[in-house]
This record gives structure tokens, sequence and C-alpha cells, in this order.
């Protein structure tokens, strides 16, 4: 760990809950479809579901909010997103980690949410990171090694000299590991129980080389 210099950071499940994500997903998309076709709501939100499914979490256009709104002809995704902006929650342990931390690292955000969402997500910790990279915005896939790698040649560091933190095994450790970055996983539900993982971001002063 003496070799860092950057740490970026995942964001959903990370940073931030995820309950505005849901509140988009599985509340305002439902919604809408349910006004557009003139059905109950809990049948909306049923057909919805069937619909992301059909796409899967491995696929660009799940993540990607103007997709579904296209798709489904729902009308303005921003009015729906400003609509639940009040569902954006941080842990509570985020706001001290990254004051601490950006004292000695450059921080950076390497998240496979879009930018819309992001928007909203990072509203009120934006100024932490120097910057932002979406895997799904900027480089239309998931977080692989590729992206890793498209990463760190923007930043100009070698991989090194990186270290990402993240809550998902196979997008934020098994792929930054893969591309050679030092890589975190954080499981704040304990449900791994995999050696290493960290439950809060405070346990990451304990991993990193004291500050002078």
């Amino acid at each position: 760990m003496n070799e860092i210099k950057i740490i970026s950071f995942d964001v959903e499940g990370t940073l931030v809950t995820t309950d505005f994500s849901y509140a988009i997903w599985f509340e305002a998309i439902p919604k809408r479809y349910s006004a557009k076709h003139n059905i109950p709501f809990e049948q909306a939100k049923e057909e919805v579901i069937k619909e992301y499914e059909k796409i899967g979490d491995q696929r660009a256009e799940w993540y990607d909010i103007k997709y579904w709104f296209q798709k489904l002809d729902l009308g303005n995704y921003e009015t729906a997103m400003e609509e639940h902006h009040n569902k954006v929650e941080y842990y509570p342990e985020v706001i001290d980690i990254l004051s601490s931390l950006r004292q000695k690292y450059t921080l950076t955000v390497a998240s496979g949410s879009p930018r819309e969402f992001l928007h909203h997500l990072l509203r009120d910790i934006r100024p932490y990171f120097y910057r932002i990279f979406s895997s799904i915005s900027d480089y239309k896939q998931t977080k692989t090694s590729d992206f890793y790698q498209k990463m760190c040649q923007e930043l100009e560091a070698p991989p090194h000299q990186v270290l990402h933190v993240g809550d998902n095994w196979q997008f934020d450790f098994v792929a930054a590991k893969e591309m050679g970055i030092q890589a975190i996983h954080l499981d704040r539900k304990k449900e791994n129980n995999r050696p290493g993982s960290l439950t809060d971001l405070a346990q990451l002063r304990s991993l990193l080389p004291p500050s002078h």
C-alpha cells in the first residue's frame, strides 16, 4: 500500500445507499408505466421487471436510464430523478473518510452507474473527487479489466499506484485485480465473509500507511 497515490471508489453500496436507484427502477418507472397502460402498480412493476430481466445486468443497457425511458416510452427521465433526489443517502462514515483521505491521496470515482445517476448521487460530495469515471456512460461497458485500464491511462497512473474500493466482488475486486490495480472488497452486510473484506470505509485507515 506504500505506493498508492490514487484511491478510486465505487458509488452505490460503497459511498451511497441504493435507496435512490431502487426508487427510480422499482417505483418511478413502474408508476409511469402503470399510468401509461392504465394497469395496477403491482402489475406494472412485474411487467417492468420482466423487461429488465430480458436484458440482464451484464449488458450496458441494464444501467442506462435513457434507454429504459425511451424503450418504455415514459417521457422525461430527468423529472423522475429530480422527484426522488431526497432518497440519496450517504453512509455515516463517508464524509469523514473522504475528508481525511484527500489530504494525502488523489480521490476518483470508478462507477458502473450512468452519469445521469451520478449527477444526483454525488451532488453533495463531488468536490472531493479529481475525476469521475462511469463505465456505462464513458465506455458503454460494465466494469471490466479493460475499463480499469482505460481509467489508469486517462489518469496517467500505473495500476500499482491505484487502489480501488467497492462492494461488488466481480466488478470492483476481481476486474480491478486483473488489471493490476490494488483492490479492496467492501462487504457492508457481512454476507460473504471473504478474508480481507471491509465492513465500512473507516477501516481503510488501518490498511493505509499512516500520514506524517
